[in-house]
């Protein structure tokens, strides 16, 4: 799985640094490719796409930071108030 995590983590990027270059430029990188139609640029997209959706379901799993908050989230359980045990007559004197 940490290799699934590696490679969509990966293309996350590649994608948001794409949206980045198009946003500030208005250059895509698919453009090197031949442009949107190319079958390359084509199945960049889809990848960037699938690795969006898969970190999206298995981001909780992967997710130190999201795992260290809950554990903060819980409340730890409270320990119970300790009975008194029944005086067994050691110890005392009469």
């Amino acid at each position: 799985m940490k290799g699934i995590h590696m490679v969509t983590f990966l293309l996350l990027v590649i994608g948001g640094l794409n949206w980045l270059l198009v946003g500030i430029l208005g250059w895509d990188v698919g453009e090197l490719f031949g442009g949107q139609d190319a079958i390359v640029s084509k199945i960049i997209y889809i990848l960037v796409g699938l690795a969006a959706l898969w970190e999206l379901i298995t981001h909780k799993k992967s997710c130190t930071l999201c795992a260290a908050k809950v554990k903060e989230e819980k409340p730890a359980p409270t320990p119970e108030p300790m009975s008194e045990a029944p005086n067994s007559g050691e110890g005392e004197t009469m």
